[in-house]
């Protein structure tokens, strides 16, 4: 799994976002556009109904092989509060417990006209794979990949250091922990950085730094 290959299938052919499969490869525009839109969604939240039609007509799949009640229900609500039908699937009753692979599962699904898949899993490289073998009107929004990815979380995250202390540029970053197993601090690098982040420092024990 190549970065190159990666940024390959998160554009299209005219370098719009087509999957969010990493932070990596995105630029400064791209991702103000999706915290800007994200801002003006808050407002939903707060009326009594929670509700707008953005996808109405539209099925999401929450494909979950590594569980995660948060994440998923985030999910689930997010798009259903954008008017989704929304499908959470139980990883302990799929046909991939029976043998079935990733890709059968995903193409049975396609079958039944789903729009958007939010993958997660604890492979690395899971998200991508399904991003390489859908159609063109399928979209893929990676949840977590193994130890590679997390781009959703940066995002939130990103979009709660700009709502608290404004524009990167004048920030310094401190990442405390396992920095080298940690699919959300390697998002959180690149996000910070691509933003203009001041300084991004890492800290941890020396084990569990990247080398690079």
């Amino acid at each position: 799994m190549s970065r190159n290959s990666i940024l390959d299938v998160q554009f299209d052919a005219d370098g719009q976002l087509r999957h969010l499969l990493t932070i990596d490869g995105l630029n400064a525009k791209t991702i103000i556009e999706i915290l800007d839109t994200a801002e003006s969604f808050i407002s939903i939240g707060q009326r009594q109904i929670r509700k707008v039609p953005l996808l109405h007509g539209r099925t999401v799949v929450n494909l979950f092989f590594e569980p995660s009640t948060r994440t998923q229900t985030t999910f689930e609500i997010a798009a259903k509060r954008l008017s989704a039908d929304v499908i959470n699937l139980n990883t302990s009753r799929m046909s991939t417990s029976k043998g079935e692979s990733v890709l059968d599962t995903v193409r049975t699904l396609e079958a039944m006209h789903t729009d958007m898949f939010v993958v997660r899993d604890g492979s690395s490289g899971t998200a991508h794979l399904i991003a390489r073998h859908v159609p063109a009107h399928v979209h893929i929004i990676n949840a977590g990949d193994g130890r590679h990815a997390h781009p959703t979380q940066a995002m939130l995250d990103m979009f709660t250091i700009r709502q608290h202390k404004g524009a990167f540029d004048q920030l310094r970053f401190a990442i405390v922990g396992d920095i080298l197993h940690s699919r959300v601090a390697r998002s959180q690098i690149h996000a910070l950085n691509i933003l203009g982040a001041r300084e991004v420092r890492v800290i941890g024990p020396q084990t569990l730094l990247p080398t690079e």
